[in-house]
């Protein structure tokens, strides 16, 4: 049984920002017939762009411009050659550190919908140089977008930590698979923020098949329409 015949939710997403599907560069897809084989399940769920977000951490996954912009390529002529009619894009999710801070200065940054940033930064314990780096960012035009922030056990204490990176100008995007109660209090922060208005973009953060299966049962809950419903959300803004 294909599985997701029965899928009867029309998305409002039409676009999706946060995702891994070039294939060897970081903890994502393997191979180019991975990235197809997920691209058709985004296209079956309603998606018509994807801008997907390979890590950038200096230590771990180096990417710049030149390695993510020929995986890319290499994406969007397996999709031609497949009929697949999918608009697929670049950008990145960047890891706060000074390696960061070094592609901010010297102008080496990837931004997605002209001028947001998605990054991320470590769970356990807020960098030291965040606040430079969003008024670095914000100083060089950039929107900086934190990447599922219901994730950083440095902020989950405290809603007002929240409430004050929103003050700073710093955007909210939310995994979808956070709603998915897999862990007890990323499920309840992720509610908080849907709750309070504070999320601007949903986002899969599909790494591999697994997590776009689990994607078609969370977008018809009602967890994520409440995320459309309590949110202005962004992720269609580039039509």
């Amino acid at each position: 049984m294909n599985f997701f015949k029965f899928f009867n939710y029309t998305n409002p997403i039409k676009v999706d920002i946060h995702s891994h599907l070039l294939p060897g560069i970081d903890d994502g897809v393997r191979t180019i017939e991975q990235s197809v084989a997920i691209i058709k399940k985004f296209k079956l769920l309603g998606y018509s762009k994807l801008i997907t977000t390979p890590h950038v951490i200096s230590d771990l996954y180096p990417n710049n411009k030149e390695t993510i912009t020929q995986k890319l390529q290499e994406v969007q002529y397996a999709l031609k050659e497949e009929n697949i009619n999918m608009d697929i894009e670049a950008s990145a999710e960047y890891y706060v550190d000074i390696e960061f801070l070094k592609l901010i200065e010297n102008d080496e940054l990837i931004p997605f919908m002209g001028n947001y940033i998605l990054f991320e930064t470590d769970y356990g314990s807020k960098p030291m140089i965040l606040e430079q780096v969003i008024y670095r960012l914000q100083e060089k035009g950039y929107i900086p977008v934190l990447a599922h922030p219901e994730r950083y056990r440095y902020l989950q204490n405290d809603i007002e930590l929240y409430k004050s990176l929103k003050a700073h100008g710093v955007l909210f995007q939310v995994n979808i698979k956070s709603l998915q109660n897999r862990s007890k209090t990323i499920y309840k922060i992720a509610l908080q923020l849907i709750k309070l208005g504070l999320v601007d973009f949903v986002g899969s953060d599909v790494h591999k098949m697994r997590d776009i299966v689990k994607l078609k049962k969370t977008l018809q809950s009602s967890a994520y329409k409440n995320a459309i419903k309590n949110n202005t959300l962004l992720n269609n803004q580039v039509y």
